[in-house]
């Protein structure tokens, strides 16, 4: 991995332009990280039911475009200033939904389903 985190980077994506209708797979464009946040590159990636059910059902026509695929590895790209828990080069593995790490289910190794995300 190089040292790209000021610059924006080119990937591919699949990416939802409206509710109903079929994913897109084209190029995008990729901000560098900001202020606490990581930029990963992905390796693999699924489109899972939570994906479906927010271009089908769920999402308001606002929430659009979005890149779906958030059940994924990866590897940390680069990080914005404040990031102290993860450097270029960590495997790491998104998650659908933030974790506080305070709460009981953050704090079990069993789930991921934060108390506090909502």
């Amino acid at each position: 991995l190089s040292n790209s985190s000021n610059i924006v980077i080119k990937c591919k994506a699949a990416v939802a332009w409206e509710p109903n209708k079929p994913l897109v797979i084209e190029e995008i464009e990729v901000a560098p990280p900001q202020a606490n946040e990581v930029r990963v590159k992905i390796v693999a990636t699924s489109v899972c039911h939570s994906d479906l059910y927010h271009l089908y059902e769920g999402m308001h026509k606002d929430g659009f475009p979005v890149v779906l695929g958030h059940e994924a590895a990866g590897i940390v790209e680069s990080v914005g200033p404040g990031v102290t828990e993860f450097t270029p080069g960590d495997k790491v593995i998104p998650l659908f939904l933030a974790q506080c790490r305070e709460c009981h289910f953050c704090k079990s190794p069993k789930t991921n389903q934060c108390a506090n995300a909502w």
